[in-house]
């Protein structure tokens, strides 16, 4: 009876479902995405409401909605196509996503900036520049992993320090990567896909620069706001300079396994020797998985030649890349759906959110598209959120980076830009997020962030949209 009530649950949310085998958009009800927005909204909500609870359960509050998705699914496609789903976010998308994510966050904690730093306006907008500089070059993830400990000692025992590392947040961890594929996911997709490293880079400097200076203008003026403030207040402790102790750097040796770790992704994306492996729903590439071997290795070589007193330095745990993972794992599989409705393009229930990014001619409209990206990058998964309207503007790359270069463009920049927008819209927000806890930042809530990013972020976007397509 109650696999019947589930079945017929599962019925209702496909108002035109034929028993497809594979999962298509169009078949498919808004519903089904309502596991997807309880993660989201859990993440939103949770912190607020009951952080404890949170703290202690979030991994199983992810896998409750992922199981409400999960059973629905199975009834009303069969376990052989939930397997298939399952293996498929896991082997082609969760798996790479998270062991990279894992080789940079362990290889770049292995790596020391120690000495005296005192804050000033002029040091953290320097750290702030250098990071930037370094995402695209290491991936936003190592830049941040590199730099938010050292940014956090040296503003320790301010009372105003949040938004430092929520400018952090907008440019080391996401507006920093958009230089080059290694940069960020999105643009790595593009680069698997046919976008060539040089077309990424010439076409993507001058946004990045120009959001980049408007961010570190900004931030120099709000810190030396708070600065004052903080002075005037009394609360900001006098520099003791007599203990000082120069910069230094330690556990150099692993900037050689960073170096290995670029190496292996640009090895997947340039050497094809056209052998795969087959499992259900799975299509696994040679390349692809010794690339992912390679950075398992790296990572554990670096927790191998790494001394203990360098991590014990960085404060270095692995609480930030398991709630990553957890989230992450829930988010992956309960996307699906979405993802594939918005794949569905004018044929799927969210047709009419499609159709906003062409004219009346059927030509793109480059701001649409810069929004449009932007804002479900924000929200969903920004790789596969690229990819939708990669696909939906061309598909072929050539195409793309000839006669309508100005529109990659603009799914290049709404992928990596607003990935800023909220914790969720890129991987290291949240792990930069949790360092900062542990340091005893008090982070605003996924809500109070988003009024910074919307303060901050979104007359910025408006300038680039006038200045990039004309909108």
């Amino acid at each position: 009876m109650n696999k019947k009530l589930i079945a017929l649950a599962g019925g209702l949310l496909l108002p035109a479902f034929a028993g497809a085998a594979d999962l298509d958009g169009a078949t498919l009800g808004l519903g089904w995405g309502v596991p997807f927005a309880g993660i989201l909204l859990s993440i939103a909500l949770f912190p607020m409401l009951a952080p404890g609870i949170w703290h202690h359960h979030f991994g199983k509050i992810t896998a409750v909605w992922t199981a409400l998705f999960l059973l629905p699914f199975a009834a009303a496609f069969g376990l052989g196509h939930t397997g298939a789903l399952v293996l498929h976010a896991l082997f082609t998308e969760y798996i790479p996503f998270i062991v990279l994510l894992f080789a940079l966050y362990t290889v770049s904690g292995g790596i020391l900036v120690w000495g005296s730093l005192h804050a000033s306006p002029r040091l953290n907008t320097l750290i702030l520049a250098i990071g930037t500089a370094l995402a695209s070059i290491m991936g936003t993830t190592g830049a941040a992993m590199l730099l938010i400990r050292p940014l956090l000692r040296a503003n320790e025992g301010r009372k105003r320090n949040v938004h430092v590392v929520v400018f952090f947040i907008f440019l080391v961890a996401n507006v920093g990567g958009g230089l080059t594929p290694l940069g960020d996911p999105p643009l790595f997709l593009g680069f698997l896909k046919g976008v060539t490293f040089g077309w990424t880079f010439q076409h993507m400097l001058m946004p990045v620069l120009l959001l980049s200076a408007l961010l570190l203008i900004i931030f120099y003026f709000l810190d030396r706001h708070m600065f004052a403030k903080e002075a005037k207040e009394g609360t900001l402790k006098p520099v003791d300079t007599s203990h000082d102790k120069p910069l230094k750097l330690h556990g150099k040796r692993n900037f050689w396994l960073l170096g290995g770790v670029v190496g292996a992704v640009l090895m997947s994306g340039l050497w094809k020797p056209g052998i795969a492996f087959e499992l259900p729903g799975v299509h696994l590439e040679l390349q692809n998985l010794l690339r992912d071997l390679a950075l398992l290795l790296l990572a554990f070589v670096s927790l191998w030649i790494t001394p203990k007193q360098v991590r014990a330095g960085n404060e270095f745990n692995w609480l930030p890349i398991l709630e990553v993972g957890k989230l992450f794992a829930g988010i992956f599989i309960t996307i699906a759906p979405v993802i594939a409705i918005l794949r569905a393009g004018d044929h799927g229930a969210l047709a009419g959110l499609v159709q906003t990014v062409s004219g009346p001619d059927g030509k793109p409209l480059d701001g649409m598209y810069f929004w449009m990206t932007g804002i479900l990058s924000s929200f969903l998964d920004n790789a596969p959120t690229y990819l939708v309207f990669f696909n939906l503007a061309s598909g072929d790359a050539a195409e793309l980076m000839g006669p309508f270069a100005s529109t990659l463009l603009a799914i290049s920049m709404g992928a990596v830009f607003m990935g800023a927008m909220t914790y969720i819209g890129n991987a290291p927000n949240f792990m930069v997020k949790a360092i900062a806890e542990h340091r005893h930042v008090k982070m605003p809530g996924f809500f109070g962030y988003m009024l910074w990013s919307g303060a901050v972020l979104l007359p910025c976007f408006l300038l680039l949209t006038l200045v990039f397509f004309h909108f």
